[in-house]
């Protein structure tokens, strides 16, 4: 897909224009439909971590069913998605950031280690008990993806 010029770091007027698009329609229960966008534009991938983060628990929700949804069908790019849900456990709100460590955790994939690692001292008692939870089982899955195909 061929989008408008932007510097790094700086999201385009197009990635705006899509996060809204996605997250409206995810509120409005259209997780297939996005699904297929996914799989369809690995692009997208990204943007899993800004619908965590969207005040409307809906979406979250969907963000949710949307990666769970994912595993199945287009496993190899969900990791593409990692650090974009990680930032969301730098969010303020305790519930995001459990949200987050426990998306990271069914995700399962050793990249998140070290953004759980480094989030391990969060202020919050049952952010750090997800976070300690989704640590243990993504060592219990071992060191290669725990969504190999070979396994």
């Amino acid at each position: 897909m061929n989008r408008p010029y932007k510097l790094p770091g700086q999201a385009s007027d197009f990635d705006i224009l899509m996060n809204k698009m996605i997250a409206d329609y995810m509120e409005n229960g259209f997780l297939e439909n996005i699904a297929d966008m996914f799989t369809h534009d690995k692009t997208l991938y990204p943007m899993i971590g800004e619908l965590l983060g969207d005040e409307r628990s809906r979406v979250r929700l969907g963000a949710v069913a949307l990666v769970e949804m994912l595993l199945e069908k287009d496993i190899d790019n969900v990791v593409k998605a990692i650090p974009g849900i990680a930032e969301v456990l730098k969010n303020h709100s305790p519930t995001l950031r459990g949200d987050a460590a426990y998306l990271l955790g069914i995700i399962g994939h050793n990249d998140a280690m070290p953004f759980l690692t480094e989030a391990l001292n969060d202020e919050n008692e049952l952010v750090r008990q997800t976070i300690e939870e989704s640590v243990e089982e993504i060592k219990k899955k071992g060191h290669l993806s725990c969504y190999d195909k070979s396994s």
